[in-house]
């Protein structure tokens, strides 16, 4: 994950503190919802949804529908990387649900779906919903 810190998600936000965020948005809304989550599955989906590695932003053929498809980019480089389950593997590729019209097939998909929704509008106007200062992920 620390890899993520070079690259920009939304705004000046890394893709590193939006994954962060993302993970802190979808426990909230399990919280508050009162949904019984699998909350492992829940964190590691949210913080490996965006795991594509690369800077979207620089003009490149390969880059071109990056909403499209950087899900399964996402997902190929977590299961390189990392040993994952079913639930975290529908929470990555589904994440930009309805864009790519894979279906969440988990609530966890469901919620990371949704946080990850509103820490995007949050960070495109300039507000980031984690305060990055005070987390450390190893």
């Amino acid at each position: 994950m620390q890899s993520e810190k070079k690259f920009i998600q939304h705004g000046n936000i890394s893709c590193y503190h939006h994954s962060l965020s993302v993970a802190y948005m979808s426990v909230w809304l399990a919280y508050k919802m009162k949904i019984n989550v699998d909350m492992k599955s829940l964190i590691r989906g949210a913080l490996l949804h965006d795991y594509f590695l690369y800077d979207w932003h620089i003009p490149d053929k390969s880059h071109k529908l990056h909403g499209f498809h950087h899900a399964k980019t996402a997902l190929e480089n977590a299961r390189r990387d990392f040993s994952i389950n079913d639930c975290e593997t529908n929470i990555i590729l589904t994440h930009m649900f309805p864009l790519n019209l894979k279906l969440p097939r988990y609530k966890e998909s469901i919620i990371v779906n949704i946080a990850d929704k509103i820490c995007a509008i949050f960070e495109i106007f300039r507000y980031n919903f984690v305060d990055i200062s005070q987390v450390e992920v190893k």
